[in-house]
Formats: structure tokens, sequence, C-alpha cells
């Protein structure tokens, strides 16, 4: 076992039972059969190592909702940053034992990807460009934090689970102010020994609710 890779530290039995009661909850939502159920118990109590449960635990909980008909969506053009060239565009973001940020101007797919072991990863969407009307955070993290911000005009979803740690939206810092075509971000994916927070702020140099009554606006 490696000091460097957390994710080959040995789990406990609290950790088993913690993940089994996960995959029971599952099970009960229809998002895995009774066969799934005993195969993914069966590896579940089996397992050595955290890294033995990311395979039964990572596709939990998926979208349940039923199927519904697309609703056709024009396609944004990439915001021209001021040098010309088309916003810069980040499909994934990793941090093990360190930072990521992606803030300001950039352009966000379907999917966003973002991995944290024993780091820390900031996803600032206030000022980012979509390219489709709902996107994707899929966020993953181990004994680490990500933060995903929003601004007022976002409609967000938070779909994940919390495993011995948090996967929550936060307190508004701005009131919501979504309208029919606001764009949707859904955040999936599970938070180990770790947190998964999303929140809503003000603009990038917009007071916030309290900078506005100190100002009296």
């Amino acid at each position: 076992m490696s000091e460097h890779d957390p994710s080959q530290l040995r789990i406990s039995d609290a950790d088993r039972h913690r993940v089994a009661e996960v995959l029971r909850e599952a099970a009960a939502e229809g998002r895995i059969d009774l066969e799934e159920l005993d195969e993914r118990l069966e590896t579940a109590y089996a397992a050595k190592v955290y890294a033995d449960l990311v395979p039964i635990t990572i596709d939990l909980p998926g979208d349940s909702r039923l199927p519904v008909p697309a609703q056709p969506q024009p396609q944004p053009r990439p915001m021209a940053v001021p040098d010309g060239l088309p916003a810069a565009e980040y499909p994934t973001s990793i941090a093990v034992m360190g930072g990521v940020d992606r803030k300001g101007v950039w352009q966000v797919g379907e999917s966003h990807t973002a991995v944290a072991v024993m780091g820390g990863i900031c996803i600032d969407l206030r000022q980012a460009r979509f390219t489709s009307h709902e996107t994707v955070i899929n966020a993953y993290t181990f004994w680490g934090g990500i933060d995903v911000l929003v601004n007022a005009g976002t409609r967000v979803i938070v779909d994940g689970v919390g495993i011995m740690g948090a996967f929550e939206q936060g307190r508004d810092k701005v009131a919501p102010d979504i309208g029919p075509d606001a764009p949707v971000v859904r955040v999936k994916g599970f938070a180990l020994m770790g947190a998964v927070s999303v929140t809503r702020k003000a603009m990038p140099g917009e007071p916030g609710p309290l900078r506005r009554k100190m100002l009296g606006h």
C-alpha cells in the first residue's frame, strides 16, 4: 500500500455497513434490482480498501426520472474573451493533494467531471457559457472538497450521495431569479469522507444583499 494513495487505505466494518445501507436504499428506490443488490452487498462486505467501494457506488444515485421528449434548444455561440479568442473549454478538473479553480468566462459542454482526492476544486459557473440547455457536473471526492457556484438565473438539481461526508446545496447567497429558459445544472456523484457543495451567489463584482444594504441600495 502506497502512503501517497489514499484509495488504498483499509476500510472498517462501519464503512462496509454504511455502503450496504446506501445499496439497500438504492434497491428500495428501484435503482438496482435484487440480484444486483446481492452482488454489490457481497462485494461491499468483501471490500478491503476504499478503492474497492468505488465500482459498486459510482453509478449511485443515477438519474431516476422518466425519459421525456427533448425540447430543441438553441446552441449558444462561445463567448469571445477580450483578445478575440473563444472562451476556453475544460471537460475535466482533477485535484490530487492540490487545488483547481475554474472561474471567469469559460465554456462548459454537456458534462464536466471533477475528481478531488485529498484536494479541493472550485467550479464557478456564474460567468460560464453553456453549450447545452442542461449541463451535468459529475463530482467525485475522497477526503476532499468540491464547491460549485451558480448565479441567480441558473436552475440547480443536486443528485448525489454523501458517504461519511456531505453532498448538498448550501444556503443561497442571492435570491433565485429563474426564468422559463434558464439553464439547468445537474450535480451528480458522491462524496466519500469529503464534501460537495452547491452555492448560489451574486455575479463577480456585484454586491451581495448585505453589501447592498450597507450601501443603502
